[in-house]
């Protein structure tokens, strides 16, 4: 290995000092910062938030100091449906309920994965990576599909967010420390020759606490309860005696495996039209698979827009950290000239910053507008789940370049692939390892 020589530092430091232009720039930036100093106003005037295609979806959600974009927006696309179907306003479903479930499954899965694991070293890859983090508030698609069909949806006013719903650190910090502490407990029973009667038993005892942590944390679940509104025209309502499933069934009422995870992930070990999973990545143990199938940019983009077209929002994850502004709410390319600012080139491939760790999908949002200019898009119009304090009252707008780059995921219905693609979805999904980027938590 090569070391550092003072007289290299010696030469950088003299060719800097004699470059009129950075020491601008060094003023600029030290006093300003890296991103107000790069950031272009001409993204903005470039991406004005007018669509050919805008649905009308109420306010935004606030999801506050949680990791549950993932859920917000599985649950926003139920919530326009809802909106428009019985004439509500400023209609939410509860996140805090479905947020505890999920919280409760995943504590399965984890014991699960543990047991399954036993065998290996603690310093094998796939333990390692359980006890990294045993859990989290992130999730996928399939994963809220999941807790939908097997535990229903209420109105936001059975299950009103809490403290730790919407401030999610103290939960997960204590969470994942009994989770930790019970994974020492299960390896011990097993590498002591007890039976999996007991070791079962002792993950039931060990999901009665979970459930009591849960319970005390977020409010107690319920399981039935009385949908009370007024619509827009002032009309009241009362529905009483409704489960979490009758709810769902009765006032959402979409067939969740109608719907397919469509990816974009142009890496050479992904080859498109071939369908995906990873191992361990889920919540319900017992529940189907998270599947993905893969396809090139421009299907991805046509899929996206048909389902706007017919009306109905889309689901996706993206890496929306990326050249995006938050305050004025922009996803595009230009939104920060960084190579400019720094004589730099920043440029890499999509395929590039998957396989070497630069991006990822990050969080999930909802699709809810597209402009088509003869049939081309060329900016979206995106629902966030961080309140109306930013973007545009809480909407972004993503250019398309920037979709092709640092968009992920969307769901459409199954319907909406060709022929061809319907009949790859059908075979069994090549299994991608547990940290593998498309294994990634929005």
């Amino acid at each position: 290995m090569s070391i550092i020589e003072p007289t290299m530092t010696q030469k950088f430091r003299a060719a800097f000092a004699e470059n009129n232009k950075q020491n601008a720039l060094q003023r600029s930036v030290v006093k300003n910062g890296i991103s107000a100093s790069a950031q272009n106003q001409a993204a903005e005037v470039n991406n004005v938030p007018v669509f050919s295609v805008d649905l009308a979806t109420g306010k935004v959600a606030n999801q506050k100091q949680s990791g549950r974009c993932w859920m917000f927006a599985a649950l926003n696309t139920f919530r326009h449906k809802m909106i428009n179907s019985f004439n509500l306003k400023d209609f939410e479903l509860s996140q805090n309920y479905t947020f505890f479930w999920d919280k409760y499954e995943k504590s399965n899965y984890f014991y699960e994965n543990i047991i399954a694991t036993a065998d290996q070293e603690l310093d094998s890859r796939k333990v390692a990576f359980l006890l990294a983090t045993p859990q989290q508030d992130g999730g996928q698609w399939d994963m809220i599909v999941s807790i939908f069909q097997k535990y229903g949806v209420v109105p936001k006013t059975a299950m009103p967010e809490s403290s730790n719903s919407s401030n999610s650190r103290d939960l997960n910090n204590y969470l994942n420390k009994k989770l930790r502490k019970d994974a020492v407990t299960l390896r011990e029973l097993i590498h002591n020759g007890k039976t999996i009667e007991e070791v079962l038993a002792a993950k039931e005892r060990m999901l009665g606490e979970i459930y009591n942590f849960l319970a005390i944390s977020l409010g107690t679940p319920p399981e039935t309860f009385d949908f009370e509104y007024r619509d827009e025209e002032k009309n009241y309502h009362l529905d009483q005696g409704l489960t979490p499933q009758s709810f769902y069934e009765k006032y959402v009422g979409v067939d969740l495996d109608d719907y397919v995870s469509v990816i974009n992930a142009p890496t050479a070990d992904k080859p498109y039209n071939k369908t995906y999973t990873v191992e361990m990545l889920g919540n319900v143990v017992g529940s189907k698979a998270v599947k993905y199938i893969n396809v090139d940019m421009t299907t991805f983009k046509k899929l996206a827009a048909a389902q706007l077209e017919q009306g109905e929002s889309v689901w996706f994850g993206c890496d929306v950290g990326q050249s995006s502004t938050r305050d004025s709410g922009i996803m595009s390319l230009d939104a920060y000239e960084m190579n400019d600012l720094f004589d730099i080139d920043f440029t890499m491939t999509k395929a590039e910053r998957l396989d070497f760790g630069e991006s990822l999908m990050t969080h999930a949002m909802v699709l809810t507008g597209v402009d088509l200019i003869n049939g081309v898009s060329t900016k979206w119009k995106v629902e966030n789940s961080w309140g109306e304090k930013v973007g545009d009252k809480g909407f972004f707008v993503m250019s398309d370049a920037w979709m092709d780059e640092y968009t992920y995921q969307i769901v459409v219905r199954k319907e909406l692939l060709s022929k061809e693609l319907q009949e790859v979805w059908k075979q069994e999904p090549i299994m991608l390892a547990p940290w593998d980027p498309m294994g990634a938590l929005a």
